[in-house]
């Protein structure tokens, strides 16, 4: 394995399809089993609507993927976006112990919101990795 290879040395994986958002919606969860560190990757495209639309996004954590809760600030390294306008991508590590993480679009408000997004994680750190 070459020095450079961090293909395989990561894996990802989509949360939130790409879709046009147009109201609060959950991703799915991601397993994170034989792997020791994750990203979440949050892209937002185009935004439309009017009365200043914004979309929040939150980072959550489950044990079993059943039950979620919002990852504290502390088990993150940086901020969940509040996506008010077009074209982003927003980066946050995840620190926490869970096995599943997702990322859900929290709040939608404006009138007649609508935005372009996707999301998945980016896990890294195989236990087991290539020979």
């Amino acid at each position: 394995m070459s020095m450079k290879d961090l293909k395989s040395d990561i894996n990802f994986v989509q949360s939130l399809a790409p879709a046009s958002v147009v109201a609060a919606v959950d991703g799915a969860g991601v397993d994170l089993h034989d792997y020791s560190s994750a990203v979440v990757l949050i892209e937002a495209g185009a935004i439309g609507g009017t009365a200043t639309p914004t979309f929040t996004f939150e980072v959550q954590d489950s044990a079993d993927n059943i039950t979620f809760a919002a990852v504290a600030d502390t088990q993150l390294d940086g901020a969940e976006p509040v996506i008010v306008a077009s074209n982003s991508v927003s980066r946050i590590g995840y620190k926490g112990e869970k096995r599943y993480v997702r990322v859900i679009v929290k709040t939608v408000s404006g009138t007649s919101p609508t935005l372009l997004c996707a999301a998945g994680v980016i896990r890294g750190n195989p236990h087991i990795g290539p020979l």
